[in-house]
């Protein structure tokens, strides 16, 4: 979770059933080229207690053969995880120092309180906002195992992981995030939930989702209704729009949530076309909502 001074213009996104990479152009304005490579069931296992990487030839045989059709001759590139393999929280404090190796220290300790592993051990990125007396901090934190895992499949192959993200942070490039607005994404194991407001990140949660592919456009609503209340009541004003993403059953579960909230629902699909798909089959644009918030956010 590291990060060069400049923005790698390759990203890759690693999944339980794939890997996408892309490149951007070089003045980072548009997404030249993608592809993706599928992983077969038993590679990945993402979470915060057991190794992810399962198999660990089949992801690299994944990585390399994406971002080889992809790279040129670039080597840095900005690493995708599943929200579950990193944990992001919304912390605030009355104050904080400046320096940031005496800011660190304060932030790890709030943290031990609410995480399941060796906060000490583990790798942590954070963004410190300032204003009305209020220190917001957005922490994202993973045990250094497992963010080694992911990196190794990259730096084996001669790639530098310059930034590792969670999927759903990744996407919010996307956003335009000034008026109060929600993201859905889910996949078959979880539901994850964002929502922005002022440009800042004002909520994040990752559910469990136990329907799997099956997920329904009311259990997705059932789901994502409470954290709807939480943010409306908590910084009192109404959710505008709502972008959904991954598996969610867009034309069911939009006209659900608007009937609920009264925001505009759309997919969270960025513009591509066809041209720049180097894989030679067709990959749901919704799939590419990490890959091009990172590169272009």
């Amino acid at each position: 979770m590291s990060q060069h001074a400049k923005r790698p213009r390759l990203a890759c996104e690693i999944t339980p059933d794939g890997v996408i990479a892309a490149r951007a152009s070089e003045k980072m304005s548009r997404v030249e080229v993608f592809t993706n490579r599928r992983l077969g069931p038993g590679v990945l296992a993402p979470g915060l207690s057991n190794p992810n990487v399962l198999d660990r030839k089949s992801l690299r045989t994944a990585v390399s053969g994406a971002l080889a059709a992809v790279s040129g001759k670039a080597r840095d590139v900005i690493v995708i995880v599943p929200d579950v393999a990193i944990r992001v929280l919304l912390l605030d404090f009355e104050s904080l120092p400046a320096k940031p190796d005496e800011a660190e220290p304060i932030i790890r300790f709030r943290l031990k309180k609410s995480l399941p592993f060796d906060v000490e051990q583990a790798v942590l990125s954070y963004e410190i906002t300032r204003g009305n007396g209020v220190v917001r901090v957005v922490a994202a934190i993973s045990p250094r195992s497992i963010i080694e895992e992911y990196e190794a499949a990259f730096r084996d192959l001669g790639y530098a992981p310059g930034a590792v993200l969670p999927s759903s942070l990744a996407a919010l490039g996307l956003l335009d995030g000034d008026r109060p607005t929600l993201m859905l994404k889910v996949d078959a194991t979880n539901i994850t939930i964002t929502a922005a407001e002022h440009q800042e990140l004002r909520l994040i949660r990752t559910l469990d989702n136990p329907h799997g592919a099956d997920v329904s456009a009311a259990e997705l609503a059932e789901a994502v209704l409470p954290s709807i209340v939480f943010f409306e009541d908590t910084f009192g004003a109404k959710i505008e729009k709502i972008y959904i993403g991954g598996i969610a059953p867009l034309q069911e579960v939009g006209p659900l949530l608007h009937e609920h909230t009264g925001a505009h629902v759309q997919e969270l699909s960025p513009e591509l076309s066809p041209e720049q798909n180097l894989s030679g089959e067709n990959i749901r644009a919704s799939a590419m909502a990490g890959i091009v918030g990172a590169l272009l956010g």
